[in-house]
């Protein structure tokens, strides 16, 4: 942090996501961290209640703050990062827009551009419909350009960044055929947040692996949003996510039939995934007949891919990899903020 920063807030900073964020923050040589709030929090040092951020530029004199509208604009921050439910994230992005401030959202609140979509994913109407044609969805590799200029962005999901990523470019080329879509992942416990929960026990997940939101994960919302796009029409897959023992850590396998020979499809799928990210550093192209592994992602901001063709079954096999916190929630975040400042999209994130 420097006094010639740029002054950040962040909005909901107490859980999982907002502690990683936090810890991005701190070490990022651009942002001037001026605000943290939390209510259960507000009052406690910032360095007590994570101790692990002691000695960081700045952190010392952080103290946790009410999430009032006024006290975070007296700060002067100029960008907010909101980690807060869907729903609330709302009441917050409103009046921080209207005060002047950048917002980059983490909830999935201006995920979806249809109100009434997001009514039947998430079960009550939109609280801010007319925020979301200005929303930008925060995939910075397939939306980098929108989200430069954009004063609100939503950034995805966990899930859907660790399925978007591969599949986009391929349905887009033609290469899979979307209606065939099947995807399975899996996420470390930190996926489901920082809350009192007895299925999220130690001695309930230790040594325990379980699917759970099939077969409507509120997830399959924004990834058929953006499948659909990239198709060109509307797109419906089956996806079932587990819960596996590990703090953080998405592993993802798709699977979908593919277009033309089967001799070619690997070559065709590889040639696709290099042209679309070259150049993009955050996304890791591990070629054919490797599978992402998770160890290799968590606590960076990137997203491996790797495949197989199953020429028996006529199906491509794709495989992914991410940190639920980094790549799928936090550091994701941090790269939009980059771009939104005209700076590398690696400025903070390659200190692993």
């Amino acid at each position: 942090m420097s006094e010639q920063g740029i002054k950040v807030a962040v909005v909901g900073a107490s859980g999982y996501t907002g502690q990683e964020l936090l810890r991005l923050l701190v070490m990022h040589p651009r942002v001037d961290l001026v605000a943290v709030t939390s209510r259960q929090e507000a009052g406690k040092k910032l360095t007590d209640l994570f101790p692990r951020l002691r000695g960081a530029e700045g952190t010392e004199s952080l103290t946790f703050m009410d999430p009032d509208i006024d006290a975070v604009v007296e700060t002067g921050a100029k960008f907010a990062f909101l980690a807060l439910p869907h729903g609330v994230a709302s009441e917050y992005a409103v009046p921080l827009l209207e005060r002047g401030l950048r917002i980059i959202d983490l909830s999935a609140d201006f995920r979806l551009r249809s109100k009434a979509v997001y009514e039947e994913f998430y079960g009550d109407p939109h609280p801010a419909p007319q925020l979301l044609d200005r929303a930008v969805f925060g995939h910075p590799e397939l939306y980098g350009e929108r989200i430069k200029g954009a004063d609100l962005v939503a950034s995805p999901g966990c899930y859907p960044t660790s399925i978007l990523t591969p599949l986009v470019p391929l349905v887009k080329s033609e290469l899979v055929d979307p209606d065939s879509i099947v995807v399975s992942s899996l996420s470390g416990v930190s996926g489901a947040g920082k809350k009192a929960d007895t299925s999220l026990l130690f001695a309930e997940v230790n040594e325990s692996l379980r699917a759970y939101g099939a077969p409507k994960h509120r997830h399959l919302s924004e990834i058929e949003q953006e499948l659909s796009i990239a198709a060109g029409k509307d797109v419906v897959i089956s996806f079932v996510p587990h819960l596996m023992p590990v703090k953080a850590g998405i592993a993802t396998t798709i699977f979908c039939k593919f277009s033309g020979a089967a001799e070619v499809i690997s070559s065709a799928v590889e040639k696709t995934l290099f042209s679309a990210y070259e150049g993009r550093s955050f996304v890791r192209i591990l070629g054919e007949g490797t599978f992402a592994d998770t160890k290799n992602v968590t606590g960076t901001n990137f997203v491996d891919i790797g495949w197989v063709v199953d020429t028996r079954a006529d199906r491509l096999i794709l495989s992914s990899a991410e940190d639920n916190l980094g790549k799928g929630a936090a550091s994701q975040g941090v790269q939009s903020f980059n771009l939104m400042n005209s700076l590398h999209e690696t400025c903070g994130l390659l200190n692993f």
